[in-house]
């Protein structure tokens, strides 16, 4: 079962002289539970590819469909519902709500659909992310690597369809990016979470069943590593 379809994704930036073309018709598709890495240079439409897939930002034209829903037919207000319930995104510098306890910010997808939190469901996530004596502490009281631990942990908390991650261990110690992977390819295999990681490590990449490489905003290759 295909969990993403991209259908010729474009995008491009500015008018006449000075458009700059970031994707240029774009197509794949990513199965449940698929763990698919995106590499390439500066500059070659990584990030770009990834804000469509997560309904950040609108392609100039093509179709994004995630579980069979058409993304970007979705008016403003239920794309933005779909976004907060099926995507879980992971960024480089964490974006947590720095006045909010490491619990409220694993917890706003909830809180803002006005959905009780699964307290079990809860637990379960915050002990595996090793989190259970930071709950009350502000980002600000955190290490990097915790931070991106609470990243993680909000991005799967409303059981998304598909999770992104853009640079995840980029702001991080070789340490902490191993455990950040690790845990990662651990909700991926155990919990058949579909993975997409945009990354410049070649070792990252190599760790997942499949790869990407963009370059000039097209697939260069997409390379199966293991089935």
């Amino acid at each position: 079962m295909d969990m993403l379809r991209i259908e010729n994704l474009s995008k491009i930036y500015g008018k006449g002289d000075t458009a700059v073309k970031a994707l240029d018709d774009v197509s794949f598709s990513v199965k449940k539970g698929e763990f698919v890495a995106i590499i390439g240079p500066s500059g070659s439409g990584k990030s770009t590819l990834l804000h469509m897939l997560g309904g950040v930002d609108k392609p100039t034209s093509g179709k994004v469909f995630i579980e069979n829903t058409d993304i970007y037919n979705l008016k403003e207000t239920q794309l933005a519902i779909f976004r907060r319930r099926q995507i879980g995104l992971i960024y480089q510098f964490y974006n947590l709500i720095p006045v909010l306890t490491v619990e409220e910010n694993i917890t706003l997808p909830l809180l803002l659909d006005e959905h009780k939190v699964d307290k079990k469901q809860f637990s379960h996530i915050v002990e595996i992310l090793n989190l259970e004596n930071r709950l009350n502490h502000l980002p600000n009281q955190l290490s990097g690597g915790q931070q991106q631990r609470v990243s993680i942990g909000r991005a799967l908390i409303s059981n998304p369809a598909i999770m992104l991650a853009d640079e995840p261990t980029g702001n991080l110690d070789s340490q902490n990016s191993g455990e950040i992977i690790e845990l990662l390819k651990m909700f991926n295999k155990t919990y058949n979470q579909t993975l997409i990681i945009i990354t410049h490590d070649e070792r990252i990449a190599l760790q997942a069943d499949r790869v990407l490489t963009i370059k000039d905003g097209r697939i260069a290759s997409d390379e199966v590593i293991r089935s």
